[in-house]
């Protein structure tokens, strides 16, 4: 390859590359590793040109244009939403697609059994095919972007290739990048290559759909080499390769190979007490159930304070000096559910998306704001554009254009925009924070109590795979069934489940003192009754916050306890303020069922067996324990 006719317009470089056009070919020019890595992908994809990010606002505005322009984007009214855009997608790509997503290790049984699996010498041959020409016609973006702070130590880089716009100015928001990261980058530094095609090759003179996505999906991430191949998306979930693929699927992976290092679908939060101490606070819930509302929450509590970290993902090392794990938000911005985010339920979601904001399949009103259910009892004003661009008029309510946002609709917007953002963690440079609890839960009509604290490590872990939730619309399937979904890590684990739980259990033996490790505690906001929610939620989540740190700060009289680990005692919840809050309901969710648990734990044993000789015999022994418990609790 030989470089040539390099010419300059405005803050651009153009580099012509053998036959190729490269815009910003000095960001990589010095690293020859890079260098021959998109060369090879450019022989494959055979893009009509190069460009390389520089990630700055010159150019992002200049991709921006192009997308309204082309119809990708709407741009929104000003004064109502600073800078911000509307995208709608095709109908069938909202969704992460769980059967098209493939660990592809080199044994199926490293992949384990909630995995889908394909050698991947076969699956390398199905994507050679599907990405041979894929960009033809098209601009092949790179981005280089950083997973937490540039240079940062529990960081790490991924230099992604897409031929969609939309991807580039979401990565923007929702990682560190730019041309900062390249000069970071060493020759001999590891990158995370990420391949992604929307798979819809132009051919000469024809013109682009305003969504392109194909019928043929691959999602894939091969663990041993981490590498990421995404094609036929530009969803989120499944395009951002920053996120879900490199974040939690590879990240995982890698965390194990280190062996003192965790890859988590959790946010973190920050809270303070009335006397000015802080703690920091790591949670997990399947995608749509209370993250982000816990990660921005605004207490009711007097004196408390919340300040957010992150609402998805937090990476975590394990101090071996002081025996306690630190976690960073690799992300740099939110990429949150927008159905149902209201100044009622998340004020401070809501002001985050107020500039400066990429919205997904949300309705477009007639005075160029955006709308979703949830955000207001009544629907706008005037004629409202829904996600799939019918028209909608509130007057006369045609029923084939409700409802007016897709239930997965999004919001991607910069975490510095948060009201409540971390001072001492973005103030601070993103330094790695201590964590001293993990919280679990996911939507449970029924038995799972308002709070409990696990017994001791192994008995935490033990919650962790056994989270259960009603399926939400972030996911494929049928809403509002139940399933399984350890550590809210289901789709997003990238190896074998049953050795994720060893390696968690591993961690009581790489400390001196297993008392430094985080508490662990399992919740659930959504018990109810007769379809009537028995606790409040929201801000008043704070009171159950404030359980939690009395419970880290091992004060006395606080719980009791049960088979199933340490309740509260009614008088242990600070309540005040709650005086509609009848007793009877505090009871039913500080109670435990004995024959419901009991139940519960034969199916928990049920899907443990899919794991085989992968499933940690410690594991099983915790769950004998908890059954030998309740049966004795029955008796």
């Amino acid at each position: 390859m030989s470089s040539a006719n390099t010419t300059s317009a405005a803050s651009a470089t153009f580099t012509t590359v053998g036959n190729i056009s490269y815009r910003n070919y000095h960001l990589i020019e010095n690293n020859n590793k890079l260098k021959q890595w998109i060369a090879e992908k450019v022989e494959l994809l055979k893009p009509e040109n190069v460009w390389v990010c520089d990630g700055s606002a010159e150019e992002n505005q200049e991709i921006i244009d192009s997308l309204v322009k082309s119809g990708v984007f709407t741009k929104l009214n000003d004064k109502k939403r600073p800078n911000c855009y509307l995208a709608r997608s095709d109908p069938s790509d909202v969704a992460r697609v769980e059967k098209c997503t493939y660990i592809c290790s080199e044994k199926e049984e490293d992949a384990g059994p909630t995995n889908n699996w394909m050698d991947p010498n076969e699956m390398r041959a199905i994507l050679n095919k599907c990405f041979d020409g894929s960009m033809k016609g098209r601009t092949l973006y790179v981005i280089p972007f950083s997973m937490g702070p540039v240079g940062g130590e529990l960081s790490r880089i991924g230099i992604e290739l897409t031929d969609s716009g939309y991807v580039v100015v979401n990565m923007r928001i929702m990682t560190i990048m730019g041309k900062q990261v390249l000069e970071n980058l060493k020759e001999d530094q590891e990158f995370i290559p990420c391949v992604h095609s929307v798979g819809y090759p132009l051919e000469k003179g024809q013109k682009d759909v305003t969504w392109p996505c194909s019928q043929t999906k691959y999602i894939v991430q091969f663990p041993e080499t981490h590498q990421i191949w995404s094609f036929g998306s530009g969803y989120g979930g499944n395009a951002l390769l920053g996120k879900k693929c490199f974040a939690l699927r590879i990240a995982t992976k890698m965390c194990n190979e280190e062996g003192d290092a965790l890859a988590e679908h959790m946010l973190i939060l920050g809270i303070t007490s009335p006397e000015n101490k802080k703690y920091y606070v790591c949670a997990a819930f399947p995608s749509a159930c209370g993250k982000t509302n816990l990660a921005m929450l605004n207490p009711t509590l007097d004196g408390w304070k919340v300040e957010c970290v992150g609402d998805d993902i937090a990476w975590l090392k394990l101090n071996k000096e002081d025996g306690r794990l630190y976690a960073i938000n690799p992300e740099a911005g939110f990429f949150g559910v927008a159905p149902g985010t209201s100044m009622k339920s998340n004020p401070n979601a809501m002001l985050s998306c107020s500039k400066d904001t990429i919205f997904t399949n949300v309705a477009l009103t007639e005075d160029g704001d955006v709308w979703w259910e949830g955000m207001s009892k009544e629907y706008p004003e005037g004629k409202t554009i829904n996600w799939l661009g019918k028209e909608f008029d509130s007057k006369t309510k045609p029923a084939d254009a409700l409802p007016l946002a897709h239930p997965n609709s999004r919001f991607t917007a910069y975490a510095k925009n948060c009201p409540v953002a971390d001072k001492v963690y973005y103030g601070g440079g993103c330094k790695a924070v201590p964590i001293s609890a993990f919280i679990f839960g996911g939507r449970r009509e029924s038995t799972v109590p308002l709070v409990l604290q696990s017994r001791d490590w192994n008995h935490g872990v033990l919650l962790g795979s056994s989270v259960a939730s009603e399926r939400t619309a972030a996911a494929e399937g049928k809403q509002g069934t139940l399933r399984f979904d350890p550590f809210a890590m289901l789709p997003f684990c990238g190896y074998n489940m049953g050795d994720y739980f060893g390696y968690w259990l591993s961690f009581v033996d790489k400390v001196k003192d297993p008392n430094t490790l985080p508490k662990i505690f399992n919740v659930n906001w959504f018990r109810k009754d007769n379809g009537r929610f028995l606790w409040p939620g929201y801000g008043e989540n704070s009171r159950v916050l404030k359980w939690i740190i009395d419970r880290i700060e091992g004060k006395e009289g606080t719980a009791v306890e049960t088979p199933i680990g340490y309740l509260p005692t009614i008088e242990s919840l600070d309540l005040s303020g709650l005086d509609d809050l009848p007793r009877e309901d505090l009871q039913k969710i500080l109670t435990v069922d004995v024959d419901a648990y009991l139940s519960e734990v034969q199916k928990i044993r049920e899907y443990h067996s899919q794991f085989g000789s992968h499933l940690p015999a410690k594991l099983k022994a915790e769950l004998d324990a908890l059954e030998a418990r309740l049966k004795q609790a029955k008796n």
